[in-house]
């Protein structure tokens, strides 16, 4: 079930973005990972509307939205991808947005065709300042 966040979800979906974030971006620091934790909890996360997918009372994964088009996270729990949970979530969010964008790493090559089965397009390469690795941003317009 998809549901919107709740205030003791927040400590729960942290666990996922860290571990998945980890492992998705391995091309990039641990580190530098661990070091956006608190601007993630306390800054992107209050500004976003964020749902969650739960199964059995137990949060797999979340999808985080941005002014009402940025898809700025979505992470699934390391030990539960695989099982659709990332595709029932940005399907969710196309039948509730009509315009959807995001940021994500060239070298995250998993996540970029993720995207493209979606139906998103790349519409701009850059340098992500923070990370300094390369970027795209994808828009899917209903």
């Amino acid at each position: 079930m998809i549901r919107n966040l709740e205030n003791k979800d927040i400590d729960k979906i942290m666990d996922i973005w860290l571990k998945s974030t980890i492992k998705a971006h391995d091309f990039i620091s641990k580190e530098y990972w661990e070091s956006s934790y608190n601007t993630v909890k306390d800054v992107y996360i209050p500004i976003a509307k964020t749902f969650v997918y739960e199964d059995n009372e137990d949060i797999k994964g979340f999808i985080s939205i941005i002014n009402n088009e940025f898809i700025g996270a979505i992470f699934v729990d390391v030990d539960a991808q695989n099982n659709a949970i990332g595709k029932r979530l940005i399907d969710y969010a196309m039948n509730k947005y009509k315009k959807l964008n995001l940021a994500v790493y060239k070298e995250n090559k998993k996540s970029v065709e993720f995207y493209i089965n979606r139906g998103f397009k790349i519409t701009k390469e850059q340098v992500n300042e923070d990370s300094n690795h390369k970027e795209y941003i994808m828009e899917r317009t209903i």
